[in-house]
């Protein structure tokens, strides 16, 4: 192995570690010394790889964003536009966020509890996340809503506000209560709610 893919396969196993310990712990928790101990890696080693705890931060966040895209966002593109990409959105996501025994949650929303009153870059781009994510749930809904599949008094604000809502109650009983009826109760949760907002054309 060449120094360069020696060195890129160090900084794979030090972010693969840094992800782990973010969803496990939170990404405020990921730290040079304890990564140096969990790779067997010298500390000097990974800030060499890492360069800053910043940077480290930012890839892992970085990281996070490849594996949801993959995992969520450009499946969700395979449904047709409006409510039915939509419902495979949410139904991504929540699938995601409930897996318990993957321990992986969601670090946008667990971020924003850990950064909510810590001002600094790392709650800036964590903010920056959560908006972007928001953001893409309101063009979905309002596409919804053009086609005719949500009723015309549809508030996409509120929509999304409830979503999120549903999505931390999933991170909250996945994680903390562990559990195991988690992704059957979230379907079922986001089903009764979506049906409120179905209009009449579109119920079935």
């Amino acid at each position: 192995m060449n120094t360069t893919a020696k060195s890129e396969a160090t900084f794979a196993t030090i972010l693969d570690a840094a992800y782990a310990m973010a969803a496990q712990e939170g990404i405020g928790k990921v730290s040079l010394g304890e990564l140096s101990k969990r790779t067997g890696i010298s500390k000097s080693g990974v800030f060499s790889r890492v360069g800053s705890l910043e940077a480290l931060q930012d890839a892992v966040l970085d990281e996070y964003d490849r594996r949801f895209a993959e995992e969520v966002f450009t499946p969700s593109l395979q449904a047709p536009r409006g409510l039915p990409r939509l419902i495979l959105q949410v139904e991504l996501w929540l699938k995601k966020i409930g897996n318990e025994t993957a321990r992986g949650g969601c670090l946008y929303t667990a971020g924003a509890f850990e950064f909510d009153d810590v001002p600094g870059p790392l709650r800036d781009r964590i903010e920056a996340g959560v908006t972007r994510w928001r953001a893409s749930l309101r063009k979905t809904v309002l596409q919804a809503m053009e086609a005719g599949q949500l009723r015309p008094d549809t508030e996409p604000e509120q929509l999304v506000f409830e979503v999120y809502s549903l999505a931390i109650g999933v991170m909250h009983d996945a994680r903390f209560l562990r559990t195991d009826a988690v992704p059957r109760r979230a379907q079922r949760a986001f089903n009764r709610l979506i049906s409120t907002y179905k209009s009449f054309n579109d119920l079935e």
